[in-house]
């Protein structure tokens, strides 16, 4: 089935990860301004994807995506991409990419892409048993909302279910609200975008601490991302995200993307600074 591409806020976001070629391995993205102090991660996550993919043969598809964050970026300035082809094997090949703004690197990652093999060993975690969408949405109509205002994203929290005592831990619904092309690599490079959001901020689940105080430092360190299977960014994927650790000023996170029918499409980890100052007062 055909989609026709979304004109509003979501082509623009496609538009956004459609990444200009200047030479070979030489690329650059617009930015977008989500209203935060810099940079959205998962920007350049997405477009640093959609760089190295650009230099890989269309057979060959990315099945993981190591980065760290340098310095934060600035969301009014296009961002360069270098690509170095590292290695070009059998099965594997393997990419470095740069972001580059103002001469100066912000990000880099590597990321490795293989091609189709069928596999006589398989088995997933399972996906959690929790409400649907469809439930949530029929409890709630105000359950969905958008991470940010005139953005195409769109999130349900789950409530916490019984016999959940994990202390940071939270699952939600999330999908890009209107309807993308049939594009495969696009999709990819959507979950690599949208991978970023409410994973580090589990780490701070425990403690009370909201992403808005004033007396908190927060900014991711580096993330990863492990592509297991094709899914749709219009559709709706759940989310489920813990965090087994923080401390020496850092958040550790831990998350894994589901479709509807229990497949597991990807896990990621993220590391970041989630420093709270002295002069904060938070209740107990």
């Amino acid at each position: 089935m055909n989609h026709e591409p979304d004109t509003g806020a979501l082509g623009q976001l496609v538009a956004l990860l459609d990444v200009e070629a200047l030479e070979d391995t030489l690329f650059r993205g617009q930015s977008q301004d989500l209203g935060l102090p810099q940079l959205y991660g998962g920007q350049v996550l997405g477009q640093a994807l959609a760089a190295a993919t650009r230099t890989v043969p269309e057979e060959r598809q990315p099945h993981s995506q190591h980065g760290y964050f340098l310095r934060p970026g600035d969301p009014h300035r296009p961002v360069v991409y270098q690509v170095d082809k590292v290695r070009d094997g059998g099965s594997f090949t393997t990419r470095r990419v740069t972001a580059i703004q103002k001469g100066r690197p912000i990000f880099f990652c590597s990321a490795s892409f293989q091609i189709a093999e069928d596999s006589r060993l398989r088995h997933q975690r399972p996906m959690p048993e929790v409400p649907d969408p469809d439930t949530l949405l029929q409890k709630s109509r105000a359950a969905r909302h958008a991470q940010t205002q005139n953005h195409p994203s769109q999130f349900l929290p789950v409530p916490r279910q019984p016999g959940d005592t994990h202390p940071a831990r939270r699952c939600l619904w999330f999908r890009f609200d209107g309807t993308l092309p049939d594009t495969p690599a696009l999709h990819r490079h959507l979950l690599s975008y949208a991978s970023d959001f409410n994973l580090l901020t589990t780490a701070l689940v425990p403690h009370g601490v909201g992403f808005t105080d004033p007396a908190l430092q927060i900014a991711s360190l580096d993330h990863a991302i492990w592509l297991h299977a094709d899914a749709r960014l219009d559709e709706w994927l759940l989310y489920v995200i813990e965090s087994p650790w923080s401390g020496n000023a850092r958040g550790l996170a831990q998350g894994h993307i589901y479709r509807r029918d229990g497949t597991l499409v990807a896990s990621t980890a993220q590391e970041g600074l989630t420093r709270l100052h002295d002069a904060a007062k938070h209740p107990a």
